[in-house]
């Protein structure tokens, strides 16, 4: 009887924590925060669209939105937030990039793919990054994402564990992939030294609720088969996803079957390395055959527009993609390729880019921008569960936009406004997993000015480092 008694008060417990507390004197259910009034874009599976809106929040998870009225006498919460007269729309979600290049922009422009990478970039990279490096251009990147909207985003780099560590403290949400090459690189000398690193590394931050470590293979090109197979039974061990680049340039495709007989995507397949986990960046010479083996082993594919175009790498198949049903995201690219981390004008050039191409006005419809950089983006990173829309249940990672700007008005359509007009600057609130990092345009967990100056100070070693030597 006693053991019975026990196991109800556990269950009683259990249902407490997870529930919302409900007020003895106002017969409310009680929430850490609610952000009332405005349009909340949901990007629900009904992409419902509210005005004049609430959604309450508890334990940086969402438990309810709908009508601001009905929320306000359901729910009573400690903050409140007056979001009228804005638009609410879920966190951003830059599927690819390599955040402490921040560090490096504008460092080497006009350049094809090859020539960028070995002329200027590696050798860029191996005489200027360290931790300490990578610590600054992390914050830069991070500062840049928050006040452009992007709550979550996905990495590979060196040092990706100093990447973890700053990408928490500001309160971000992170895939975030160590690098494992085939030859030496900052971190990691060699592939048993990569490997080594990744497995501390993954341990250490699974379970966070912001971090999501993964293990990132440069490319098919910069790493070996037998590596690439080692991957992917780390991965399979660990769970860990898989973050790599693949099929970016026609080159890279001439390259592979010349070398190995098949095109990248197919020699992945052939030995084994694609699946579920898998986050391929690029992707913008598959065949239509191609299209389906990523389909049917669920890899997630992140466009990266601007990075593609600035870098002449083409561009990638995104209408056929989306009709086969594949899991597509955006991404920024490094920012030292782009030269930016802004989500809202990858859109905007996803929307225009496809329809000059295509010669289809009617391709990538406004509608579908937004969802490729929330809910399939989400879906491109295996994330969808968690975060993407505003949905009960999931993470609260939400962005509050002016909507009263002169480029913003009139208002006719919300994907429109949002897609083709709508600028970085007019994000003013940023919450992540429930807490708020920038309130009216001002950062709160990053100090933007010692950031600023530690950035400035980099690029005069930079600068140095690259002079030749006499």
């Amino acid at each position: 009887m006693a053991k019975h008694l026990l196991s109800l008060v556990v269950l009683i417990v259990m249902v407490l924590e997870t529930s919302p507390n409900v007020s003895a004197q106002s017969g409310k259910a009680s929430a850490d925060l609610i952000v009332r009034g405005g349009v909340i874009v949901t990007m629900d599976n009904a992409r419902r669209i509210i005005d004049d809106g609430a959604i309450a929040v508890a334990r940086g998870r969402i438990v309810a939105v709908g009508p601001r009225a009905e929320i306000e006498k359901r729910y009573v919460a400690r903050e409140s937030m007056d979001a009228g007269g804005k638009i609410i729309i879920p966190g951003l979600i830059n599927g690819h990039t390599h955040i402490p290049m921040t560090l490096f922009r504008g460092l080497a422009d006009d350049l094809d793919l090859q020539d960028w990478l070995t002329k200027y970039i590696f050798p860029a990279e191996a005489k200027n990054v360290s931790e300490e490096f990578v610590r600054a251009g992390t914050r830069l990147g991070l500062a840049e994402m928050i006040r452009g909207g992007t709550t979550t985003y996905c990495d590979m780099y060196y040092f990706e564990d100093a990447i973890a560590d700053e990408t928490e403290k500001a309160g971000v949400r992170g895939v975030l992939g160590e690098t494992v090459i085939d030859f030496p690189v900052a971190d990691n000398k060699t592939n048993a030294e990569a490997m080594a690193y990744v497995e501390k590394f993954v341990k250490r931050w699974q379970g966070s609720e912001l971090i999501t470590p993964a293990i990132a293979p440069h490319a098919p090109y910069t790493v070996s088969e037998e590596h690439l197979k080692a991957v992917r039974a780390f991965s399979d061990r660990t769970g860990a996803p898989i973050v790599t680049h693949i099929s970016e340039t026609k080159k890279e495709i001439d390259d592979s079957r010349k070398a190995k007989g098949a095109s990248p995507i197919d020699y992945l397949e052939r030995i084994g390395f694609l699946n579920e986990r898998v986050i391929a960046a690029h992707v913008v010479w598959p065949s239509a055959t191609e299209i389906e083996v990523l389909k049917r082993l669920k890899v997630g594919v992140v466009h990266n527009p601007q990075s593609n175009m600035k870098l002449a790498s083409g561009v990638a198949p995104v209408p056929k993609m989306l009709s086969a049903g594949l899991l597509v995201g955006l991404g920024t690219d490094g920012a030292a390729s782009n030269n930016d981390l802004n989500m809202w004008e990858e859109m905007d050039t996803a929307a225009k880019l496809h329809k000059v191409f295509s010669g289809d006005p009617k391709v990538i419809s406004a509608q579908e921008a937004f969802e490729m950089a929330t809910i399939r983006g989400a879906q491109a990173l295996h994330l969808d569960r968690e975060i993407g829309s505003i949905e009960i249940g999931k993470r609260a990672d939400l962005v509050i936009i002016e909507r009263d700007d002169l480029n913003q008005i009139p208002l006719y359509s919300v994907y429109s406004d949002l897609v083709y007009a709508t600028k970085a600057w007019e994000v003013l609130t940023v919450i992540i997993n429930g807490r708020t990092v920038m309130r009216d345009r001002k950062l709160l967990t990053l100090d933007e000015k010692a950031i600023k100056e530690s950035a400035r100070i980099y690029r005069e070693g930079v600068l140095k480092s690259l002079k030749p030597q006499k």
